[in-house]
């Protein structure tokens, strides 16, 4: 009896978490067609503004390396840092923006100049030059 139960229910189990992983990616998936769909959608705008914060977000992966004559096995770790900067235009919003490593470095709080996006895609930041 307890193994015709288990024999029903191990593949019921297994197909259920199988869908609901499945069904998570096509989720994901669809979201960010549907985000870059409407990013493309939304006109491109130039505003002045101000950066008023920085932010970095770091994680790391941890990935197991082969074993050695022992048998030991070891890890190897990878770190992946996006970068994002908070700008407050002239009405007084602020937006979040997920911006490129090498132009994070080159931005400063408090800087002024001219941001440009497209929907949630930032495009660029002009700083304004002092004469």
């Amino acid at each position: 009896m307890v193994f015709d139960v288990m024999t029903f229910l191990f593949p019921l189990v297994f197909f259920l978490v199988f869908f609901l992983i499945l069904a998570m990616f096509i989720v994901t998936f669809v979201r960010s067609i549907r985000t870059w769909h409407s990013n493309n959608q939304s006109p491109r705008l130039t505003v002045l503004a101000t950066v008023v914060a920085k932010r970095q977000n770091v994680t790391h992966h941890d990935r197991p390396i082969g074993g050695d004559a022992s048998g030991a096995h070891g890890f190897s770790t990878t770190y992946d840092t996006s970068y994002y900067v908070t700008f407050q235009v002239e009405s007084g919003d602020r937006m979040e923006f997920h911006v490129p490593g090498n132009e994070y470095g080159l931005l400063a709080e408090g800087d002024a100049g001219r941001l440009s996006f497209q929907g949630t895609r930032y495009l660029s930041f002009e700083r304004n030059r002092a004469c």
